[in-house]
């Protein structure tokens, strides 16, 4: 209640005529947006001032519109024309803030208008605008894939860029859209290389991150002569010698660690990172060395970067032991580290153990008693790893184990045990004393893991304790029914064992034990039981296997070798989200491997030319203004030498310059300009509106499409009538503007409304003369591209009009979502009309129910979607139709031998049924005998690829390869139809 009469308070002071209210208005909301507040309701009120003639409020109109063009795009789009004249605006931020804006509006429909302004807006002379189009191309691609030839052009261009404030931003947008072409990268390598010290720091993340991966397919492995050393230890020095090619680094692959060491110093952790992981990936291991200063300096920094420096090190300082043992009291255990910074630094201490710090790092461990089990049991863990991988201190770290034993604390017993029980295994027969005191402790020990670890250690030595074990079991038999499924696993075994090994003592045990066995809950529990029982226990009907069973059950394992979580997790590029998780993340892009013969280096020399560069060419308009005005028509701060280096605080620079030229008014020579601009800004205007004239009387005297004619192409705007309806003066401004009208990205394969399937919804005697009927439009559903788009045919039969139609009371099942169509008003008698409805049936055919509602009655009605119709095509080329049907193998395939009919034979007969029964599009094939077909579900975005070869006696097989094995189960069955029927 109290925001209510603010807000009305700063809605009268937008719509006043003062420059200086609507100002502090404007301040005092962007304000409430810095403070997290909601200020959408005042969007209306904003976006009239995105006029205004001021300067500073324009700036922050723009950022106000920034923060909510996607949230209210119905009124965003009604002031598009106004964002597009912000394109040509004087003002640098002006025209930069009108683009943010205009990419930040997530309507497919204006894809052509955002295509438009990033083409010009690379082209523009100022930096700062250049950086904001490269800033818009993800935005775009991720709206419209299929914009990714033009969107590559753009890119290529604005690579050729020589300003640092453009660099990181369109190598963030290469990595977004295409990756893959590194072909752009090659002339312009040299470049990015020597502006990274100038590039602002989060694009030296950037730059640095691909040019990793770029160097690793261009470059020569620098450590290719040791690793062929170490693979040839077996033969002699010298033979060595003769054999090995000498290494030469590549000019380029020196350039690149040249030009980056520097950036070691850097005040941010990111770039300190980013250089760290290139030389571990790039460098040769001589010169790894240096980013160890770097990462322990960094270790200084807050939590979360310790964090993630300690994930890095961790991994590297398995394979470059060497260049962070200098620091190892860096790595020491405080106190006051947070648990996962403990266990880290637990992690790099024991990578870095060898036999000449073991004994200082083990005093480390003995002296960090604290109350954190977590970090107990993994310093636990870490002894054994000590003593694993160094045999001096293998009795020292084992009866310091066993001294633990008798620790009050469960969880440090049970670590201790599991850890003893892997030692054990290297020496069992010189530790027979160290088994039967664990074998005492399995009265005191309850944690499952440690009880089954003891019962494991007795059963695999018994022979070394040949007087306890049957005692063991005699207890284990007792509490059987009262163990975890862990344990009875491990007292089935035991029994196993000692009933091959002592037969006369355990046999009735083991017996009983088998018994309980049989009947517990627990199917592995039942399964184990049963196969023992036929192997140890000999009867007429054993099987062969029984001779074996003590070569079975007895055979010698071999002992666990304890490694480091963090080994072979380098394959992943240190400082990733993947290498954190150990585990592909979306959107990871490969490390590659390094090439084994050098690619050609001349693809990274560039001609130099002394051409003008494209954005500083003015058009006839500038030149008609150059000549009348003595200033140059754009501001100072907007050359390439001006302050737009620090264009991200907008209203430092660009903003003063702006606003002093327009409300100073001092001299002469500035008004006469301000004058000639405004009369050549109006004489344009005029010509503008001459040509909407035309445009508007073009499209009034075009023939209106008959009905039937205009459901069977494509049309987009159809699909959305309440959107055409609402944003009517916006979308008319679009058709004259891009003349010839819109382009529409269509799928290859759309089936035409003749041969679309129409379904009864509701019959007219049922809805007392209201007949309804739908149909799967197959178009995309513009305000929700994960809905499926049903178009819905109301006929009025009744002799009284219909009013309100309308949706209620939608029962659906979790997740699916439905979008009704906008109210009818009234539908007279003997009229039909048809609307468009959105339903996201979750990539599922349960059926949508709902209230088909009049002004009178209600009547329940649901649509349940055929599989075909959940999907939508996509274009693919054979080759990556044959690539992602590789990857969709096994359990992603199913197939099935079929007889096609007579009229079903021929090729264009089975394209026209597989598109009819699911909504896909054709794919090339080489082979006449083979139709491919593909697309994807409209809600996940799962591939859905159908392949059918026929021969010649009308025999086919039909193959389809689908994520969803429940989708592609269905599929097969609908198409199966379609074929045979």
């Amino acid at each position: 209640p109290s925001s209510s009469p603010r807000h009305d308070d700063l809605k009268e002071m937008l719509d006043s005529n003062k420059d200086s209210l609507k100002l502090e208005a404007m301040k005092r909301i962007v304000a409430m947006i810095a403070r997290g507040k909601n200020a959408s309701d005042l969007f209306p009120a904003v976006v009239k001032n995105v006029a205004c003639k001021n300067i500073e409020v324009k700036k922050l109109v723009y950022v106000y519109l920034v923060r909510y063009a996607e949230e209210q795009q119905d009124l965003a789009l009604l002031s598009i024309s106004t964002f597009q004249r912000g394109l040509k605006d004087p003002n640098q931020l002006i025209r930069a803030s009108a683009l943010r804006v205009l990419s930040s509006i997530r309507v497919t429909i204006i894809v052509p208008i955002m295509m438009l302004a990033i083409k010009e807006a690379a082209s523009d002379m100022s930096p700062y605008v250049r950086k904001t189009a490269a800033h818009a191309i993800p935005k775009l691609y991720s709206l419209d894939p299929e914009q990714k030839d033009c969107l590559i052009e753009v890119i290529e261009k604005l690579l050729a860029d020589k300003t640092t404030l453009v660099a990181g931003s369109v190598v963030m947008a290469f990595e977004e859209v295409c990756p893959e072409r590194i072909d752009l990268i090659h002339k312009n390598y040299r470049k990015l290389c020597n502006l990274l010290i100038d590039v602002e720091e989060w694009g030296q993340v950037v730059i640095i991150n691909m040019l990793t991966r770029y160097a690793r397919t261009q470059f020569l492995n620098p450590n290719m002569n040791e690793d062929k050393e170490e693979k040839e230890k077996k033969k002699t020095e010298a033979t060595a010698i003769v054999k090995r090619k000498p290494y030469v680094m590549d000019p380029d692959h020196r350039l690149l660690l040249r030009n980056t060491k520097p950036l070691l110093q850097s005040r941010n952790a990111a770039v300190v990172m980013a250089v760290a992981q290139l030389y571990f990936h790039l460098a040769p291991k001589a010169e790894v060395g240096v980013i160890a200063k770097a990462l322990v300096r960094l270790m200084r920094s807050h939590s979360e970067v310790q964090y993630v420096v300690l994930q890095n090190v961790a991994t590297m300082s398995i394979k470059r032991r060497g260049m962070f043992e200098p620091y190892l009291k860096s790595f020491y255990i405080r106190s006051t580290d947070p648990t996962q910074i403990k266990v880290l630094k637990l992690e790099v201490l024991t990578n870095l153990a060898n036999e000449t710090n073991i004994s200082t790092i083990l005093r480390e461990f003995q002296d960090d008693h604290f109350n954190d089990k977590d970090f107990v049991a993994a310093t636990i863990q870490a002894i054994g790893r000590c003593a694993t991988n160094i045999g001096e201190v293998r009795d020292t770290c084992l009866n310091g184990l066993v001294q633990l034993l008798s620790n009050r604390d469960e969880l440090v017993v049970a670590e201790s045990v599991v850890v003893i029980k892997k030692l054990l295994q290297m020496q069992p027969e010189q530790h027979s004393d160290i088994i039967k005191h664990m074998a005492k402790l399995t009265d005191n020990i309850q944690v499952p893991m440690a009880r089954a670890s003891i019962l494991w250690l007795i059963g695999e030595y018994c022979e070394h304790v040949p007087k306890i074990a049957p005692d063991v079991l005699r207890k284990m038999a007792k509490t059987f029914t009262n163990e975890e499924d862990i344990v009875k696993l491990q007292i089935i075994n035991l029994a196993a064992k000692l009933y091959l090994t002592n037969s006369k003592q355990t046999k009735l045990l083991t017996q009983y034990v088998l018994n309980l066995a049989k009947y517990d809950q627990n199917y592995d529990i039942r399964d184990r039981a049963r196969f023992i029982r036929q192997l140890i226990v000999p009867t007429d009907k054993s099987g062969a296997l029984s001779k074996y069973a003590k070569k079975l059950f007895l055979a010698l394992k071999p002992a666990p070798v304890l490694e480091s979580p963090f080994k072979d997790r380098d394959h992943f590029q240190l400082g990733s989200l993947s290498h954190l998780l150990n585990a592909k993340a979306g959107g990871y892009q490969v490390l590659p491997d390094w090439p084994e013969a050098a690619p050609d280096p001349s693809v990274r020399n560039v001609e130099v030319k002394e051409s003008v560069p494209e954005w500083t060419k003015c058009s006839s308009r500038e030149k008609r203004k150059e000549k009348k005005a003595d200033k140059p028509f754009y501001s100072d701060s907007e050359g390439e030498s001006g302050p737009t280096e620090s264009a991200d605080s907008d209203t430092a620079s660009g903003s003063e310059s702006g606003s002093g030229s327009e409300e100073s008014g001092s001299g002469s020579e500035s008004e006469e300009s301000n004058e000639e601009s405004e009369s050549a800004s109006e004489e344009d205007e005029e010509e503008e509106g001459k040509k909407k004239k035309k445009n508007v009387e073009k499209i009034k005297a075009r023939k209106p499409v008959p009905e039937s004619e205009s459901d069977s192409q494509p049309n987009t705007i159809a699909s959305v009538q309440v959107f055409d309806t609402i944003c009517k003066p916006a979308w008319l401004y679009m058709q004259f503007l891009l003349n010839p009208p819109l382009p529409v990205s269509v799928p290859q394969t759309i089936i035409p409304s003749g041969n679309l399937k129409t379904y009864e919804l509701l019959h007219r005697i049922t809805g007392e003369g209201l007949s309804v009927e739908y149909c799967f439009s197959r178009q995309p559903f513009s305000p929700d591209p994960h809905m499926v788009a049903v178009k819905i045919q109301f006929t009025n039969s009744a002799t009284s009009e219909a009013k309100s139609l309308h949706v209620e009371d939608a029962k659906l099942q979790s997740g699916m979502r439905i979008k009704e169509f906008p109210e009818i008003e009234v539908l007279p008698a003997g009229e039909t009309i048809s609307v468009v409805m959105g339903i996201d049936f979750c990539d599922s055919t349960q059926a949508a129910n709902f209230q088909l509602c009049t002004h009178t009655r209600k009547f329940f009605v649901s649509i349940q979607p055929p599989v075909g119709e959940l999907m939508m095509p996509i274009f693919m080329t054979e080759n990556e139709f044959k690539k992602e049907q590789g990857q969709l193998m096994g359990m992603n395939e199913i197939t099935e031998k079929l007889t096609l009919e007579e009229k079903c034979q021929g090729e264009h007969a089975v394209v026209q049924r597989v598109t009819t029964a699911a909504n896909l599009s054709r794919v090339p094939c080489g082979s006449d005998k083979e139709c491919r077909f593909a697309g994807k579900t409209v809600t996940s975005g799962s591939l859905v690829l159908v392949s059918v070869v026929t021969k010649e006696d009308g025999a086919a097989q039909l193959t389809v390869n689908c994520e969803k094995m429940v989708i592609g189960t269905m599929l097969v069955k609908d198409i199966h139809q379609a074929l045979t029927q």
